[in-house]
């Protein structure tokens, strides 16, 4: 997949949740949860990197099971990877479904309480319409 695809792949994950918004930082488009911190960055060979790849805030304990699971996709991305963000190589056909729920997860781990109650607002599905029965018709 070429490189311009793979970017507005991830932008379109990203901005798919409430808020979310892109700016530069540090020369690469990273992803922020509205006012608030970071929970997506591409990394376009920064410094040297072998892959694309995005940079993602975890859970403890996340990251470690991710390098283990797959030391091909996951990495453990510089500066921010003592801190427990994961590295996901972009480059080499990702699942992006996969993708999708790790940027999901990333959001959540760094979201404000508004933030987080507008996801799970999103997620639920509206309300029934309905239609006035013929008993309250006549009645009004």
């Amino acid at each position: 997949m070429p490189q311009s695809r793979i970017v507005e792949r991830l932008r379109k994950i990203c901005l798919a949740l409430p808020e979310a918004n892109e700016r530069l930082s540090h020369g690469e488009p990273t992803w922020f949860a509205g006012k608030g911190k970071v929970f997506a960055m591409l990394d376009d060979h920064h410094h040297g990197a072998e892959h694309v790849s995005v940079w993602l805030p975890q859970p403890p304990g996340v990251q470690e099971m991710l390098l283990e699971a797959d030391p091909d996709r996951f990495f453990r991305p510089a500066y921010v990877g003592p801190s427990g963000w994961v590295g996901v190589v972009l480059d080499r056909g990702p699942d992006w479904n996969v993708i999708a729920e790790l940027v999901r997860d990333a959001y959540v781990h760094v979201a404000t309480r508004k933030l987080l109650r507008m996801l799970e607002d999103a997620r639920q599905p509206p309300p029934p319409k309905t239609r006035p029965t013929a008993a309250r018709k006549r009645r009004g």
